[in-house]
């Protein structure tokens, strides 16, 4: 009886640790999830704006709207920095018929309007249709830890 119930209990401490690595390991996953920046822009609205861009320490909002034609022009660009950039910048796109109040707290009057917003504030921006290099150019500043490139807030 004593070697069956040791069998037993190598076998109940194998499935517990196997379990448990197991929840290490999806617990790990999540994290990484949630503290990567996605390939793909966050959809932005009134309700999750704030949370949002508190996660990240570097988002880059495209405020925009869907009648809007240079917005459109911009929509594609926006999508191919936040691949280009995934893990080092979070983008995100605000609708602003859909969330005017967030548009209106960052003056948002025309469109599109590209916001940088680093450590939760707003540290510059864009406003118009601008090519994908020209946005770099004015992303990439910022990508650094320089401390200088944070004192300046925006508006």
């Amino acid at each position: 009886m004593g070697e069956a119930q040791s069998e037993k209990d190598d076998e109940i401490e194998r499935i517990n640790r196997r379990k448990f690595e197991d929840l290490l390991r999806m617990r790990n996953q999540k994290i990484t999830q949630n503290t990567q920046a996605s390939e793909k822009p966050v959809v932005l609205t009134d309700s999750n704006f704030s949370s949002e861009i508190s996660k990240h320490s570097l988002v880059v909002v495209d405020f925009w709207a869907p009648w809007c034609g240079p917005c459109r022009m911009v929509g594609p660009i926006i999508e191919e920095l936040a691949k280009d950039y995934a893990g080092k910048v979070t983008f995100g796109k605000l609708n602003v018929d859909d969330s005017p109040m967030t548009a209106n707290q960052f003056q948002v009057q025309s469109i599109p309007t590209i916001l940088i917003f680093k450590n939760g504030q707003a540290i510059d921006g864009v406003l118009g249709a601008m090519p994908k290099s020209f946005l770099e150019s004015k992303i990439k500043p910022y990508l650094s830890d320089d401390p200088s490139r944070t004192a300046i807030p925006y508006g």
